[in-house]
């Protein structure tokens, strides 16, 4: 299981990687529109028509991205005043509580985000904006990324259950 737990740990990693060369990206094309809106560089363009687009779609799949391997690394957002405050074993079942119902509401959203890119790319929707794409290429991000917080859930899961019998010390707002 360790060996499993830390390669599925890498793969958050190449998400991580992915989502920084997304801002990097975003950056450079935001930087190239305003360019071309404001100086003449290339005859007859004023800037990148479809630049707001694609930056809207770009941070939806950081924010996809980074997710999972922001929630293993404990820096997503946690009130944990009620686990210090409470006896040590108290608040490792609370952490059980939270962790089950984490992964009941990541399986859930993964199941229902299935379903819409499905029904998406049944019915051939498109999205007209700038740009004309198939509605469903973004909404399969959606599933993919519940389905690795699914996981990432039963990886904390299985942390827990072998760890301390108290609660996390990742992400804690007291010292």
């Amino acid at each position: 299981m360790p060996a499993i737990d830390r390669a599925y740990g890498r793969l958050l990693e190449v998400f991580a990687v992915a989502a920084c060369a997304l801002i990097l990206g975003m950056t450079l094309m935001i930087c190239a529109d305003v360019l071309l809106r404001n100086v003449r560089v290339v005859p007859g363009v004023a800037g990148l028509a479809w630049a707001n687009e694609i930056s809207e779609a770009m941070l939806f799949l950081v924010t996809l991205l980074t997710a999972p391997w922001l929630l293993r690394r404990g820096q997503h957002i946690r009130v944990d005043i009620v686990l210090r405050a409470v006896p040590a074993r108290l608040g490792w079942s609370l952490e059980w509580a939270a962790d089950l119902l984490g992964l009941a509401c990541c399986a859930l959203i993964a199941y229902y985000g299935v379903r819409a890119a499905l029904a998406s790319y049944l019915a051939g929707s498109v999205s007209i904006k700038t740009l004309v794409t198939p509605e469903w290429w973004l909404l399969s991000a959606l599933p993919l990324a519940f389905l690795a917080l699914s996981v990432e859930m039963l990886f904390r899961m299985h942390r827990l259950y072998t760890g301390e019998r108290a609660p996390r010390d990742d992400a804690v707002s007291t010292g």
